[in-house]
């Protein structure tokens, strides 16, 4: 590839970008050699308050698939500056993303900050790892109640972030009830203080 980006921009997609005017500002990207290859700070940041990612794949046929993988915050780790781990825990045991994995390796993760408006598309190569128990072991989230089955390991070709255009502002539950709760407490610390001037208490 001339550009990092052409994992992408195929010269099919090349030629509907100038078809449809948008060619001349992914001509200055490629320029200056495309979409990042490495995981910079500002990647690894992210990628740790990550609690959701989706995962493609597709199968030797080309046929393409994703599926969702959660754990909390920190549960997708940065292994070095070209590899992404996680622990695959215990699911519905169907196994059509490692099926996919043997007969074609080529991956995708699309990780969405729903609440900060933010998305981050990463391009790359993906392999299951079920043997080698010190990865898995690193992998493991201690406090999380889920049973590691293997390990996937995603060698980054190249990411991008995406405009917020958009994207839905969604707020964790979690979040919600923790800020909501600490309003309950100042209304009723207010009410008590409240009740003590009118002389009621």
């Amino acid at each position: 590839m001339a550009s990092s980006s052409d994992i992408a921009f195929t010269p099919t997609v090349k030629a509907l970008q100038a078809e449809r005017g948008s060619r001349r500002a992914y001509a200055r990207l490629e320029e200056k050699g495309g979409w990042a290859t490495t995981i910079t700070d500002e990647l690894a940041e992210f990628l740790a308050e990550a609690d959701s990612v989706y995962l493609a794949s597709a199968n030797g046929e080309g046929q393409p698939y994703i599926q969702h993988r959660g754990g909390p915050p920190g549960f997708l780790r940065v292994l070095d500056e070209r590899t992404l781990g996680f622990a695959d825990f215990t699911g519905n045991r169907q196994y059509i993303s490692t099926g996919n994995f043997s007969d074609n390796p080529k991956a995708f993760l699309f990780v969405m900050d729903y609440m900060n408006r933010r998305r981050v598309k990463i391009w790359g190569t993906a392999k299951v790892v079920a043997t080698d128990e010190a990865l898995m072991r690193a992998l493991a989230l201690p406090d999380y109640d889920a049973r590691v089955e293997q390990a996937i390991v995603f060698t980054v070709a190249a990411w991008d972030v995406n405009c917020p255009k958009h994207i839905p502002v969604k707020i964790p539950a979690e979040l919600v009830a923790r800020t909501t709760a600490a309003y309950e407490a100042r209304i009723a610390e207010l009410e008590a203080q409240v009740a003590e001037l009118k002389g009621e208490s």
